[in-house]
């Protein structure tokens, strides 16, 4: 098994690019099945989950290949469904990534059935799907939920009004693109608010799509008959750029992360800036500057445009650092403080409820051999390795290479003293 291994204590200086967002390009990818047409994905991140999804649609039918372009290779991918041979997508594949379930909608809304399995991923806590399947029903959909599969089937689908009881992200995104070729308007009440929804309408109206409204609370999606292949960006990773700022700012850095969009960040920057990082803003740039000391601040994880709940371990991470009591309440996920444990490891000093957690910061941690539990967990664990003393070993690194592209390699840009370490 791969580790990071750490030499902590040195200061970051440099610049970072940030990548395209994990959280939009997998959704926007499953979108790609909607079309017979070519979609043209560019700024597409070199992740592990982007690879399990091409695993999903190439299982489909679906033709993908790979290019770059530009001075620093940014990649992009091209994907054709102009036929499709399958509509299951085995357990292997669904058991390697939650965000796989977006795929329900697009197969119910192209080939009017899907067969999945129970989706995997991170073990953060409850995620019930209860949403998605409620939506898609409305839209006429027949859901069978039974020995650990779900079975949909549509003969068509019927525009309704739907009313998320959370403003769930994938399920907002699985029921726009079910609801594409729907009959008549439909309208999501209480809808999921991230720009990585926003992202996902802009790429679906490329193709032809009738929606409006994302970014709100409520989105309108009007069918349409046909839909044709697009070119589409996909947006900075905003959870990225944030796990990049609590780097520079443990470090005491002073470093500029370029390609990004700064607005997407403002609950983690005002935060930030709350517990004493310097913070400066431009248009698609942010820079860290050195900061005197980091104050204790309590943070609470609210849906979009609240602070981000896959930002709350970096932020617990940070918390040690600064001298001071703080408090961080987790109102997403209900198993997302495993992170406290590998951090107490080296030396933090924290009190974890169902809900609540209790740093008591003292301004400095000692290196150790910790293991990352989920993705956000794992980049936290080497944001805590930057700033400790001594050497950290980071295990279950393939965590963090579900959603950081080439993080060893860019922190390495800017000074840290980290190493990908094999087996």
């Amino acid at each position: 098994m791969s580790s990071f291994v750490i030499q902590g204590g040195r200061r970051l200086e440099g610049q970072i690019r940030v990548s395209g967002a994990k959280n939009s390009i997998l959704p926007i990818m499953a979108a790609s099945l909607l079309t017979r047409g070519e979609c043209v994905i560019r700024s597409t991140p070199d992740l592990d989950d982007v690879a399990t999804m091409v695993r999903i649609l190439t299982n489909l039918g679906a033709k993908i290949r790979f290019g770059s372009e530009g001075d620093g290779g940014r990649r992009y991918i091209r994907i054709t469904a102009d036929v499709l041979t399958g509509y299951e997508i085995s357990a292997e594949l669904m058991g390697d990534m939650r965000s796989s379930i977006v795929v329900m909608g697009p197969l119910l809304s192209r080939l009017g059935k899907f067969r999945v399995s129970k989706p995997g991923g991170c073990s953060i806590g409850s995620r019930p799907i209860n949403f998605h399947i409620r939506g898609l029903e409305m839209l006429g959909a027949r859901i069978r939920d039974e020995h650990g599969y779900i079975d949909g089937e549509a003969g068509s689908l019927v525009g309704r009004d739907i009313h998320l009881d959370f403003p769930s992200v994938t399920a907002t995104e699985n029921i726009m693109m079910a609801a594409v070729y729907a009959e008549g308007p439909t309208v999501i009440r209480n809808a999921a608010r991230e720009p990585e929804v926003v992202d996902l309408q802009n790429f679906l109206n490329g193709m032809g799509a009738r929606v409006a409204g994302a970014g709100l609370d409520t989105v309108r999606i009007t069918g349409t008959k046909t839909l044709h292949g697009v070119e589409h960006t996909v947006i900075p990773d905003r959870i990225e750029t944030g796990t990049y700022i609590a780097a520079a700012a443990i470090t005491g850095g002073d470093v500029v992360l370029t390609d990004t969009t700064p607005e997407h960040a403002d609950a983690v920057i005002a935060k930030f800036r709350e517990a004493g990082v310097a913070i400066e803003t431009g248009r698609d740039f942010i820079r860290v500057r050195p900061q005197t000391a980091l104050r204790s601040t309590d943070f609470k994880t609210m849906p979009y445009p609240g602070f981000p709940t896959d930002m709350q371990p970096q932020a617990m991470a940070m918390m040690c650092f600064a001298r001071g009591t703080s408090l961080i309440t987790e109102n997403i996920f209900d198993k997302r403080f495993a992170h406290a444990d590998e951090l107490l490891r080296m030396g933090a000093a924290i009190e974890v409820g169902s809900r609540l957690a209790v740093v008591r910061g003292s301004g400095r941690l000692s290196g150790a051999r910790v293991r990352a539990t989920d993705l956000r967990a794992g980049a936290a664990l080497v944001l805590a390795g930057l700033g400790a003393q001594g050497t950290t070993t980071v295990e279950g690194i393939g965590h963090i290479e579900r959603g950081y592209e080439n993080m060893e390699g860019k922190l390495r840009g800017v000074g840290a003293d980290i190493e990908r370490v094999e087996g």
